[in-house]
C-alpha cells in the first residue's frame, strides 16, 4: 500500500519563509554547537548525539500532529536504508569538516549540493536538465572551485589540515546530493514524517558501527552541546518540512542562503573566522547559480501551471 505526505497546505507565504528561516538558523546553530567541541569529539559520536536526541522531538511533533499511527510505517524499505546510509556518510563527513575549516567556509562549500542534485538527478532520475540549468550549475561549481582554490594550492598557504578539510567537506557536499536523489524517489511512495524518523534510527545505528575508532566521555559542557546539537536537528527538520506546508519550494527556497550570513555571524564573533576575499567571492557565485536555478524552475513551474490548465476542458 502506497504512503503519501499529508496534503492539508495553507498558503501563506510569510509564515512559510519564517518557518524556512528558523530551520536555516537551527541548523547553523547545531553545526556551531558542533563545531565547538570538534577538537574532542570523533565525528560519529556527534552523529549518535546528533540523530538520537533529535528522535523525541520527532515524535513529540508526530504526537501533535496525531500521525504517531501511520507516521512510521513505510512502503519501500530498502530506500530507507540506502538514504540513511548516504545521509549518515555526508554528515559524519561535514562534521569531520567542522573541525578543519571555519564555519563560513564550509558553509560556502556545501552549497554545492543543490548544484550536484541537479547532475545527479539527470543521471540517475532521467530528469532533463537543459542549458540554462548546466550553465547555472557550471557557474556555481566555478564559485566552489573558488572557494577551495587557497585550501587546495599550497603557494597560497594552504596547511594540509586545512586541504583534507575542503576535500572531506566537498565529499560530504556530493553524498548530501546523493541522499537527496533517494527522497525524491522515497517522497513518491512514503510519508515526510517515516523520512525524517526512519533517517534518525538509520544514523543513530550506523553511527554506533564508529564506537571502536575512539569514543571518548564528553565532559558536562560537551555533553551538553551535543544533546542541544541534536534537539536543534529535530526542530530544524520539523520546521524545514513545516515551511513548505505554507509556501511554494519556489518562495522558501532561496532562503537557504541566509545561512552565510548566520554562518559569517556566528564564525566572526564566536569562533574568531574572518572570511577571505576569495571565499566570499567563490560564495556569491554559487549563491547566484542556486538563485538563478530556483527562479529558472519557477518559471517553467508557472508555465507547466498554465499549460494544463489550458489543457482543462471547460464548462
Amino acid at each position: 500500500m502506497a504512503h503519501t505526505p499529508p496534503t492539508s497546505i495553507v498558503d501563506s507565504p510569510a509564515t512559510g519563509i519564517l518557518l524556512k528561516i528558523g530551520s536555516v538558523l537551527a541548523f547553523i546553530v547545531m553545526s556551531s554547537l558542533i563545531k565547538a567541541t570538534a577538537d574532542d569529539i570523533p565525528a560519529g559520536e556527534s552523529v549518535f548525539f546528533r540523530s538520537a536526541f533529535a528522535l523525541p522531538v520527532i515524535v513529540v511533533w508526530l504526537a501533535w500532529r496525531r500521525e504517531l499511527g501511520i507516521g512510521f510505517s513505510v512502503a519501500n524499505p530498502m530506500g530507507h536504508v540506502f538514504r540513511g546510509v548516504v545521509g549518515t556518510m555526508a554528515m559524519g563527513l561535514s562534521f569531520a569538516g567542522l573541525g578543519l575549516l571555519p564555519l563560513p567556509e564550509l558553509t560556502a562549500i556545501s552549497y554545492a549540493t543543490p548544484l550536484l542534485v541537479v547532475v545527479f538527478a539527470a543521471m540517475f532520475l532521467g530528469e532533463e536538465v537543459r542549458l540554462f540549468r548546466l550553465s547555472c550549475v557550471a557557474l556555481g561549481l566555478a564559485g566552489v572551485l573558488v572557494v577551495l582554490s587557497p585550501r587546495l594550492n599550497s603557494p597560497l598557504g594552504a596547511s594540509d589540515q586545512e586541504a583534507l578539510g575542503a576535500i572531506i567537506v566537498l565529499m560530504a557536499a556530493l553524498c548530501a546530493a546523493l541522499a537527496q536523489v533517494f527522497i525524491r524517489k522515497l517522497v513518491k511512495t512514503e510519508r515526510t514524517s517515516a523520512i525524517v524518523f526512519w533517517f534518525s534510527i538509520t544514523s543513530s545505528a550506523l553511527a554506533l558501527v564508529t564506537i571502536p575508532f575512539g569514543w571518548v566521555m564528553p565532559n558536562p559542557t560537551q555533553a551538553a552541546f551535543l544533546i542541544a546539537s541534536g534537539l536543534l536537528g529535530g526542530l530544524g527538520q520539523i520546521l524545514l518540512t513545516s515551511s513548505y506546508r505554507f509556501a511554494d519550494a519556489s518562495i522558501v527556497a532561496p532562503f537557504d542562503y541566509a545561512s552565510m550570513i548566520f554562518a559569517l555571524g556566528i564564525g566572526y564573533f564566536i569562533f574568531d573566522e574572518v572570511p577571505s576575499v576569495i571565499m566570499l567571492a567563490g560564495a556569491c557565485l554559487i549563491i547566484t547559480a542556486g538563485v538563478l536555478i530556483i527562479w529558472r524552475e519557477q518559471k517553467l513551474g508557472l508555465q507547466r501551471s498554465r499549460q494544463r490548465r489550458a489543457q482543462t476542458p471547460q464548462g
